[in-house]
């Protein structure tokens, strides 16, 4: 089974500062239907208004993935971490037993366009823990390139959950495909441009959920980026 939830469908909210569109039930947010898919929570693509952002507020038992497309993000933390993310950098933060911290747009002009992404862990109650690597356009050109999985491989960063993030670049003739064994579910979000997966056409937003599907095959894309999740199912 695969289905699909176009870019339009999602939930959106505008504060001014903050224009986000919710791939899952979030805040006032709230969609029976896509609440979660496996362990995979939020999925919330922002725009963060120049010299505006999150105040420091807290989480727990959380998997937080930052994947930042345009711009920066700057993320202070109360395990004593000041960062700037730009494009090509991945972010986890593993809230565990609880963390606090900040997300900012400093700058004085441009907006910060970033993917934030949630992931139920495995277990609960661990120690905190950040990272931050970047992947370059050429790991990720034509290719679905892994960058967040339960044991860091491939210098992948880790994650409190048997999940897997992969992040692709795709144009023209590029294609590669991703297989998924047998009760797992994959998703597919197309972060920009445009491509074609397992047959569908797909443009920034848009989403397809799999069940009981062996393979996601990825092609024709026109400047288009895309993240895939291989994913258990939660009991």
């Amino acid at each position: 089974m695969i289905s699909l939830r176009p870019a339009h469908e999602r939930g959106h909210a505008n504060h001014g500062w903050l224009d986000s569109w919710h791939s899952f039930s979030f805040a006032d947010y709230r969609d029976d239907q896509h609440v979660h898919w496996g362990p995979l929570r939020v999925i919330n693509e922002d725009r963060v208004a120049a010299g505006q952002g999150f105040g420091t507020h807290s989480h727990r038992d959380m998997e937080i993935i930052s994947y930042v497309l345009e711009g920066s993000l700057g993320h202070k933390d109360s395990m004593g971490n000041a960062e700037n993310i730009v494009p090509g950098e991945v972010q986890r933060l593993s809230a565990g037993t609880g963390i606090t911290h900040s997300e900012f747009n400093y700058s004085t002009t441009g907006t910060t366009h970033f993917l934030q992404i949630w992931i139920i862990p495995r277990i609960t109650g661990v120690k905190p823990a950040y990272a931050q690597k970047h992947f370059s356009a050429e790991e990720k050109r034509g290719r679905l390139r892994l960058v967040a999985s339960p044991d860091g491989a491939e210098g992948s960063v880790s994650i409190h959950q048997d999940a897997r993030l992969y992040a692709g670049l795709f144009d023209g003739a590029e294609t590669a495909q991703l297989a998924l064994a047998p009760g797992r579910l994959g998703y597919v979000h197309v972060v920009k441009g445009e491509l074609v997966v397992n047959g569908m056409p797909l443009q920034a937003g848009d989403a397809l959920r799999y069940r009981d599907e062996p393979l996601v095959t990825v092609e024709r894309g026109k400047g288009a980026e895309v993240l895939v999740f291989d994913l258990p199912e939660l009991a």
